[in-house]
């Protein structure tokens, strides 16, 4: 499957931006979709996952309460709201599918950059 995420940009601190990911190549519904994130000279962490069949939800603590992951399996797309950002969200941001037979992350798009300023 190929992903490709758009919707980063430049945002104030307290701010919102919609990140969406577009998925092409196998049937989309079959897959977890996820974000991760990773700063300037940190690892790439985890953002949020949205499971493939019941369409529930995980979220990192610092993200919870403020970003909200979704998908449209109709437009084979995952979409990541981001409200209330903050300096420390600041990152370049990248959507992951799931391995439907593992839980791994076999696939990932190019990513997009988010910065927050203060």
């Amino acid at each position: 499957v190929q992903l490709q995420a758009s919707g980063g940009g430049l945002v104030q601190a307290g701010g919102s931006l919609r990140l969406s990911c577009a998925a092409s190549g196998r049937t989309f519904s079959n897959y977890g979709m996820a974000w991760f994130r990773q700063a300037s000279g940190k690892e790439r962490e985890f953002v949020a996952l949205v499971r493939r069949n019941s369409g529930t939800t995980s979220y990192a603590d610092s993200v919870k309460g403020r970003f909200t992951i979704s998908r449209d399996n109709a437009k084979n797309t995952v979409f990541l709201q981001m409200n209330n950002l903050k300096p420390e969200d600041t990152a370049v941001y990248y959507c992951a599918a799931q391995s439907p037979s593992s839980s791994n992350y076999a696939y990932w798009g190019q990513g997009t950059q988010v910065t927050v300023s203060s």
